[in-house]
Parts: C-alpha cells; structure tokens; sequence
C-alpha cells in the first residue's frame, strides 16, 4: 500500500470524504460533528493523505496544525471494503511519524462519544492516546471525547524506566535547528506504542 500527499482531486477520494461526512450525520446533532468538508481539507494549515492498493482507495486522513507544538489528527477514514486489514494502524502510524519530523510534541484529536466510535477510541488508545481537556476552540460536549498523545522522539526513550507503570517525566529532545525540549508524562504504553511504530 502507498501513502501520499493528496490534493483531493480524485473522485474515489471525494466519495470518501462524502461518506465520512455522511456518516456523520446521524450520530450528532450539527454543532457537535466536527469533520471537515473538502474546503476544510484545502485549507494550507491541513496536510491531507491517502493510502491506496494499486489503483483502489483504501483509506485517508488528515493532520491540521494548531502551533508550533501542537497538531490535531483530522478525517480518519478508511474505505469499507478494507475494514480490519491494519489501514488505519498504517494512517495513524504515519501521521506520527509526520508529525515528529515537523517538530511537534503533542497531538490531539476528537472524535464522537457514541458507541459508532467505539472502534476509533480503541485505535487511538491502543497508540497511547488518552482522554484530555478540549483543545484549541473546542468546548466541553457530552458528544465528543478529546484525547491527546505527546511525541517522543527516539533520542529520548533512553531516559524511560523499564518495567514502570507509573508517570515519569523526562525531556524529549526534538528534531529541531536548535534542539530544544520539553517536559512531558510519559507511561509504558507510549514507549511500547513508539517501538511498535518504528518496527512497521
């Protein structure tokens, strides 16, 4: 499978972003779905993918820069013919890796809190993501759940305790001109999550 940059030009792609938008629909009222028509997705602060099998669109999805260290992970889709073949893992794990080499140090999403979600939290969940606070211009909606995830770069998870389940901190060194770094809660899983990502 390929993943590229995408200019939302290709018919297969808009039907998708149709469908996600679509199925949207009956989960919320207006104000709490928040996924991004094409126009949305134009916009120069949203980086859109797709992934394709041969000449056949299997999935896409979208990172949308909020600040220098901040991102938010926008339209994951995957089409429904290739449902449970690791498309999203692939997506999610890219986008990861995109955002670690532009920089920032967490990464936010929202997704629903219906029961049609279900799926999508425990994807993100199974990467380290957890519940957090709205973000950015949200607002607190009993039809959303917020989670985020920060960035750990590999120079810094020879700072992470084995073995621990507790909260540590340590200093993430990222790829920067002028290396800088922050202070972030990092836990097991997120060590355990980063490993499984670089191996992919």
């Amino acid at each position: 499978m390929d993943i590229r940059i995408d200019k939302l030009e290709d018919l297969q792609v808009i039907a998708l972003i149709r469908e996600h938008l679509e199925s949207m629909a009956p989960t919320a009222p207006p104000e709490s779905r928040h996924a991004l028509d094409l126009d949305g997705l134009r916009r120069p602060d949203v980086t859109f993918w797709s992934i394709w099998d041969g000449g056949t669109l299997v999935g896409i999805g979208a990172l949308k820069h909020l600040s220098s260290e901040h991102a938010e992970i926008k339209s994951m889709k995957t089409s429904t013919t290739y449902l449970r073949q690791g498309v999203a893992s692939r997506m999610l794990s890219h986008i990861l890796l995109e955002a670690e080499k532009r920089g920032y140090n967490r990464l936010s999403l929202e997704t629903g809190s219906m029961q049609f979600f279900e799926p999508a939290r425990k994807l993100y969940k199974s990467f380290g993501f957890e519940a957090c606070d709205p973000f950015d211009s949200y607002v607190e909606d009993p039809n959303s759940v917020f989670m985020t995830r920060y960035i750990v770069c590999e120079s810094a998870l020879q700072f992470l305790p084995v073995g621990t389940n507790q909260a540590v901190t340590c200093h993430v060194f990222c790829r920067r001109k002028s290396p800088a770094s922050v202070t972030c809660p990092l836990k097991r899983g997120v060590r355990k999550n980063y490993e499984h990502r670089r191996n992919i």
